[in-house]
């Protein structure tokens, strides 16, 4: 009798024990910081929290949802009944607006996953004329020095432009050179007095440009006749032709493009010999193919079609060579071919391979 009372008491005791676990309760498990000032620095909050359990807590990991805050928290454990702090910091910088970011402890508690909120409004800093025109040309500051037309339909002309700010006590009258034929570019007005804001504005002509795909032109500014290659106005457009138009008959007439391949795989490349092969493409639709422009990614790739239209079941070659001196390792180039298929009028082939060093074998 005696042994079956100590077996009992013994049992439990080990499912006293067991029972024992951590549990973790906050005092707040959001916090508004309100309205905050975007250049005034980080702003932090304390999360109070204790360990209700009866055995000790341990914080496996404090996890915040944006990396623009910072969680600290305590790496040794919390004995049952004590009382710890995660600690969180906020960068406002560039981030105008309302926010609101998550905060996630994974502990070893019997609630062991627990979602901590900062929440609040950043005030947009006062813009400085530096960041309201960034670039400086010379005594001139731009908004930018890039103009995008982005699409832009063949026969199309668009308007773009770059706001302009003459922060001296001089006047200052940019002047365009290298300016190609397909662009009309001048500054409005065309001399700036000191202080004195304005635009640089540009017409984009693509029917003179007589170009496809992705193109770009580098225009310089020049002051009192002086050049400075730094002072250079990028303008790019995407030339694509516009199918949208089209009517059902239209489509089912249109011409069809199809590639024999469009990876095409070296495979391992003596870094002395041209590599060489050919894509075979075919009209499968019923109007003629206009391959419209053919491009490699790069210098050391040379690419030419045979022909440029195609009839109905009509193929051609485009013939590619690759020159692999002066490099190693694995290469991956692209070969960019532009045609009037209204579903496919831009497709990009692939060649590939793995040049051989002499004396050092394949990279791998």
């Amino acid at each position: 009798m005696k042994k079956i009372i100590t077996i009992v008491i013994a049992l439990m005791a080990s499912l006293s024990v067991g029972a024992q676990k951590s549990v973790i309760t906050f005092s707040e498990t959001v916090h508004d910081f309100g309205e905050i000032q975007e250049d005034g620095g980080n702003v932090k909050c304390e999360f109070l929290f204790e360990n209700t359990g009866d055995r000790p807590l341990v914080l496996h990991n404090v996890q915040a949802s944006c990396g623009c805050t910072t969680p600290v928290w305590p790496r040794t454990p919390i004995q049952p009944g004590a009382k710890d702090r995660i600690e969180v910091s906020f960068n406002p910088q560039n981030r105008p607006g309302v926010f609101s970011k998550t905060i996630t402890i994974q502990s070893n508690a019997e609630n062991n996953t627990v979602q901590l909120r900062i929440s609040g409004k950043v005030l947009e800093k006062a813009k400085t004329m530096e960041d309201i025109y960034p670039t400086l040309f010379g005594s001139m500051r731009l908004s930018d020095s890039h103009i995008p037309f982005t699409k832009v339909a063949p026969g199309e002309t668009k308007l773009g432009e770059l706001k302009v700010i003459n922060p001296s006590d001089k006047p200052v009258s940019p002047q365009f050179i290298n300016v190609p034929a397909h662009v009309k570019i001048a500054c409005i007005p065309e001399t700036l007095k000191p202080g004195e804001e304005g635009s640089i504005q540009a017409r984009y002509d693509a029917s003179l440009k007589n170009d496809w795909g992705y193109v770009t032109d580098q225009i310089y500014v020049i002051f009192d006749g002086v050049k400075d290659y730094k002072n250079r106005i990028t303008l790019s457009a995407s030339i694509t032709e516009d199918f949208s138009q089209m009517t059902d008959e239209q489509k089912q007439n249109a011409p069809v493009v199809e590639f024999n391949e469009t990876t095409h795989d070296f495979g391992a490349i003596n870094q002395s010999t041209n590599q060489e092969c050919d894509f075979i493409i075919t009209n499968k639709g019923n109007e003629n193919l206009i391959i419209r422009k053919v491009k490699a990614s790069c210098g050391c790739t040379a690419v030419a079609p045979e022909k440029t239209v195609l009839a109905k079941d009509e193929s051609t070659k485009i013939h590619v060579s690759f020159d692999p001196r002066g490099k190693s390792g694995r290469q991956n180039k692209t070969i960019t071919v532009i045609t009037n298929d209204p579903n496919k009028s831009n497709v990009m082939l692939r060649i590939v391979g793995n040049i051989e060093v002499p004396g050092a074998g394949a990279v791998k």
